[in-house]
């Protein structure tokens, strides 16, 4: 069954964008302003269109409110001004220090996996660990082109798919809750992503999702970090990822840059990865 979550209308006028934006993060006019630095009913006359904002009221609210920088720059935008964040590739020049920073992460990381992704889950790089453990799956031109024919390697996909790590995970219901528990908080977060969308509606569908994903129980204490339980026939991983993003980003490919590091939860993890690398 699809997810229904409300997402902006592009066409809106500031008002009405600004407006949408602060009930989606729950702020009442007032504690909006509080948070702002501005007075309440300069809040109103602005949702209202009595009065128009400057370049600099702009970019304070969207800061108040954590809006993405891309959906910034629409605020902007429908309020006439240029916009203030560029999105460049990371092979631009400019991002020259920022694909270097990515690259140490992932050497120094090694013998265990990592990745970069984009905001919607997309493979953008990874290090040699990582490509080693997705080889266990198969060739890896035949096993993208299965798990992912729109060729974005998603790593979405290739966990939820059944020619992918799905029938290799042993704690599958509780690994599927999880991540699409955290993909719809992704997508309430950032409503405009329509590609981030489209992908959760997809994993929605799948036919091997646990049937109360949308209600997560522990019956007793849970762990501490909810690892991966993984068995590649007579081996059995676990495994456990932590997240990582540049704090100090201002540009819009830097801001949804995301680093997930892998690491072993047990001795006879570690151990495996470490025979993985030689």
């Amino acid at each position: 069954m699809t997810t229904t979550i409300a997402r902006p209308n592009q066409t809106q006028d500031f008002g009405s964008l600004l407006r949408g934006w602060r009930d989606r993060r729950k702020y009442s006019q007032l504690n909006l302003a509080l948070e702002a630095g501005v007075s309440q009913r300069h809040l109103s006359f602005l949702e209202s269109g009595r009065a128009q904002p400057s370049r600099g009221m702009i970019l304070q609210l969207a800061d108040a409110l954590d809006i993405p920088l891309r959906d910034r720059n629409a605020l902007l935008h429908v309020a006439g001004f240029a916009p203030a964040f560029q999105q460049r590739s990371l092979d631009n020049e400019d991002m020259a220090a920022v694909k270097k920073a990515l690259e140490m992460t992932l050497a120094h990381h090694e013998p265990y996996p990592a990745i970069v992704m984009n905001s919607h889950w997309g493979i953008l790089m990874q290090n040699q660990a990582a490509m080693n453990f997705i080889g266990l799956l198969g060739d890896s031109e035949t096993l993208w082109r299965q798990v992912d024919p729109s060729g974005s390697r998603n790593a979405m996909r290739l966990i939820f798919h059944e020619q992918g790590m799905q029938p290799y995970i042993q704690n599958w219901d509780q690994v599927a809750t999880f991540l699409l528990s955290r993909m719809q908080k992704e997508v309430a977060a950032d409503p405009t992503h329509e590609a981030l969308a489209a992908l959760f509606d997809e994993l929605c569908e799948h036919p091997n999702l646990p049937a109360d994903w949308r209600n997560q129980t522990w019956n007793n204490m849970p762990p501490p970090i909810l690892t991966m339980e993984i068995a590649f026939y007579e081996t059995r991983l676990n495994m456990f990822s932590m997240l990582s993003s540049f704090g100090t980003a201002l540009d819009i490919t830097a801001a949804t840059l995301c680093v997930e590091t892998f690491f072993p939860a047990d001795d006879e993890t570690t151990e495996f990865f470490n025979r993985l690398s030689q």
